[in-house]
């Protein structure tokens, strides 16, 4: 049985894991090293509160100070366009996100959407010139944070751990098995550290084709 539940818990944390991938695009001949500050200005889509929002925003902040860009920190940015009566519905388009740019005082702004944030992660990334509207790199990844299977190993684990921790006969382990395995179907619903782990796999293999501001020594 302890053999049992040892293979159970190793299997768990292999699929638990989840999975990702990325790709990305840039605009042929667009200067780059021009650029200096970015505006991430919308994450929109399946994300939840601010909170998550500010998160993502993060990670993406993240891959352009990686590649040497200067992103304008995501609440000062809300703060100057709500001065400026602008609004979140006004980013939905390209001319209008460059708008919005145009008043951040940047030459390029970001706009992330996420259709898919639960156990399949799905999300898309646009980097827009402020001048013309046009996209000078887009990017999509997905991700998977294996909740369904975090959630059946996670109540299956706590089964068999929950019989062979009761011991004495079959309805001592009967009882254990029903309260482990509820244990664990709770447990393994606690996803937050792993969607957030999945999203940063999945931002780092979108922004993979970014170029460097500059060239790498």
């Amino acid at each position: 049985m302890k053999i049992i539940f040892v293979y159970v818990l190793a299997i768990a944390a292999l699929l638990i894991g989840g999975c990702s991938s990325g790709e990305s695009y840039v605009k042929a001949g667009y200067d780059f090293s021009r650029l200096d500050k970015i505006a991430i200005v919308d994450v929109q889509g399946d994300v939840g509160g601010e909170a998550a929002k500010n998160q993502i925003a993060g990670y993406f902040e993240m891959e352009l100070l990686r590649t040497g860009y200067s992103p304008i920190e995501r609440a000062r940015m809300q703060s100057l366009l709500k001065e400026q009566e602008f609004q979140a519905s006004d980013l939905t388009t390209n001319d209008g996100a460059a708008r919005a740019g145009q008043i951040l005082n940047v030459p390029v702004v970001l706009v992330v959407n996420i259709p898919n944030f639960d156990e399949e992660m799905s999300m898309t990334a646009k980097m827009i010139d402020v001048e013309d509207a046009s996209i000078i790199w887009a990017g999509s990844g997905t991700g998977r944070t294996g909740r369904t299977l975090g959630t059946i190993f996670g109540a299956v684990a706590g089964a068999v751990g929950g019989a062979v921790i009761a011991g004495g006969d079959s309805s001592d382990r009967a009882a254990g098995a029903i309260a482990g395995g509820v244990l664990g179907g709770v447990a393994g619903q606690a996803l937050s550290p792993q969607k957030a782990e999945q999203a940063q796999k999945v931002i780092k293999s979108m922004c993979k084709s970014l170029p460097y501001r500059y060239p790498r020594q």
